[in-house]
C-alpha cells in the first residue's frame, strides 16, 4: 500500500493493517490514536477487524485517513490564488502534522532511550523547527501575504528579504533534521511509532521545501525585480 492506493480506494484502505497505515500515511497515528486502536502491539490487525471490535465504523475512519492524503493539485501563479494555495496546503497542514511528529518523537526517544540508533534530540529539533515555523507563518499572515493581496507596497521588499532569511534558517533546520534521522530511514528493528515518525519527517521535510520553492520562485518574484 502507498499513498497513491490509499488515494484511490476505501475498500483498500479498511483492509489495510494498522500498522502498515501508521507507517506510509503521515499523520494517520493521531487518527488512530483518537480511535483507541491499537498500531503499535496491535498493528496486524486491520482497520475493519479493529475497528469493528470497538464498535467503530471503519468506512468512516477511512474517510478520515484518506482526507490525510494531499491531492496532486498544480499551484496557480496568480498571487490571492496561489497565498490561498500555501496557506491551505502548507500552513493548516505544519499546524496540524507538527503536534502529532511531536508526540511520535517523544515516545519513542522514551521507549528506546537504550538503543544506538534511537534519534536523540529530535524531539527538541522538532519543537525547534515548530516553533520557527509558526512564528514565520504567523509574520506572512499578518503582514506579508495582506500587502500582497492589497496589489503590493512600497515597503514590500523588507519583508520578502526577512522571509527569504527565514528560509533559508528553515533549510538548515531540515539538514538538520535529515541527519537526526539518516535520510529518514528507520533501523531493521525500528517499532510502528519510529517507522510513522520517520515517514512524518520526510513529509515534513519535502512539505517544507516545495513551501518554500513556491514563495521563494513563484510568489516572491512577482513583486518586484528587487526581491529576485
Amino acid at each position: 500500500m502507498n499513498t497513491t492506493q490509499v488515494a484511490a480506494g476505501a475498500d483498500m484502505l479498511v483492509d489495510s493493517t494498522l500498522g502498515s497505515i501508521a507507517r506510509q500515511i503521515p499523520g494517520s497515528t493521531e487518527v488512530l490514536r483518537r480511535h483507541k486502536l491499537d498500531f503499535c502491539c496491535g498493528g496486524d490487525a486491520t482497520l475493519a477487524s479493529a475497528a469493528q471490535a470497538r464498535g467503530d465504523d471503519a468506512a468512516r475512519i477511512a474517510s478520515e485517513l484518506r482526507a490525510l492524503v494531499p491531492q496532486p493539485a498544480e499551484a496557480p501563479e496568480e498571487p490571492d490564488a496561489l497565498i490561498d494555495h500555501i496557506l491551505a496546503r502548507y500552513h493548516d497542514v505544519h499546524r496540524r502534522e507538527l503536534p502529532e511528529l511531536l508526540r511520535l518523537a517523544e515516545r519513542v526517544e522514551q521507549r528506546h532511550a537504550g538503543n544506538r540508533s534511537v534519534p536523540a534530540g529530535l524531539r527538541a529539533a522538532l519543537q525547534e523547527a515548530a516553533a520557527a515555523l509558526e512564528e514565520h507563518m504567523a509574520k506572512e499572515e499578518q503582514i506579508l501575504f495582506p500587502m500582497m493581496m492589497q496589489g503590493g507596497h512600497p515597503m514590500i521588499a523588507a519583508p520578502i528579504g526577512r522571509m527569504r532569511v527565514e528560509h533559508v534558517e528553515h533549510g538548515e533546520r531540515l539538514r538538520q533534521l535529515e541527519a537526526m534521522t539518516h535520510d529518514h530511514t528507520p533501523p531493521p528493528d525500528a517499532c510502528t511509532s519510529w517507522q510513522a515518525l520517520y515517514a512524518g519527517t520526510r513529509k515534513l521535510v519535502d512539505d517544507v521545501m516545495q513551501h518554500i520553492h513556491l514563495e521563494n520562485n513563484v510568489l516572491f518574484p512577482q513583486f518586484g525585480a528587487g526581491c529576485h
